[in-house]
C-alpha cells in the first residue's frame, strides 16, 4: 500500500500538473484544493524540491512549481522518494538489496525468485504511469 504521504505527494503533483506552464503556486493553494493538511504538505514539497521533482520560489509571490516535466514523473519514482523499496523484501530489490539472514542459497531460493517477478511487473506498471498520463485520464 502507499503511505498517506505518498498519496498526498501525488495529489500535490497532480494539482502542480494541472496549471499553466510557468505558474506558481501557493501552499495554502494546494493544500486547499488537494485536500491536504498544510503542515504535513509543506514537509512533502521539501522532500518533493529534494528529489528535484519541483521548484520553489520565495516571497510575497512565491510557491512551488513543477521542475521536472509531468511526462517523466512515474509512480515509481515518488514511491521510492517516500515508501522506498517497491520490492516486497530487500532481497528482491534493485535499489534497496539486502541479503536475508535466514537464506542459506539466495539462488535457489524460490521465494525470492517469486518476489523478483511481482517487483518486476509491479516496477513496469509503476514506471508506466506518470503525473501526466494520470491528468490526462
Amino acid at each position: 500500500m502507499l503511505s498517506q504521504k505518498t498519496k498526498y505527494a501525488l495529489k500535490a503533483l497532480l494539482y502542480l500538473a494541472q496549471q499553466e506552464a510557468n505558474h506558481i503556486s501557493k501552499t495554502t493553494d494546494i493544500a486547499e484544493s488537494a485536500n491536504i493538511p498544510k503542515k504535513f504538505l509543506e514537509q512533502i514539497l521539501l522532500d518533493l524540491k529534494r528529489g528535484h521533482l519541483v521548484g520553489s520560489k520565495q516571497g510575497k509571490l512565491g510557491g512551488y512549481y513543477l521542475l521536472k516535466s509531468k511526462d517523466e514523473i512515474t509512480l515509481a519514482d515518488i514511491h521510492r522518494l517516500f515508501d522506498g523499496a517497491i520490492a516486497l523484501l530487500p532481497c528482491a530489490s534493485l535499489n534497496f538489496y539486502e541479503r536475508c539472514s535466514d537464506c542459506t542459497d539466495e539462488s535457489e531460493c524460490l521465494l525470492r525468485h517469486g518476489l523478483m517477478t511481482i517487483r518486476d511487473e509491479t516496477l513496469k506498471a509503476m514506471q508506466g504511469i506518470t503525473i501526466a498520463s494520470l491528468v490526462n485520464k
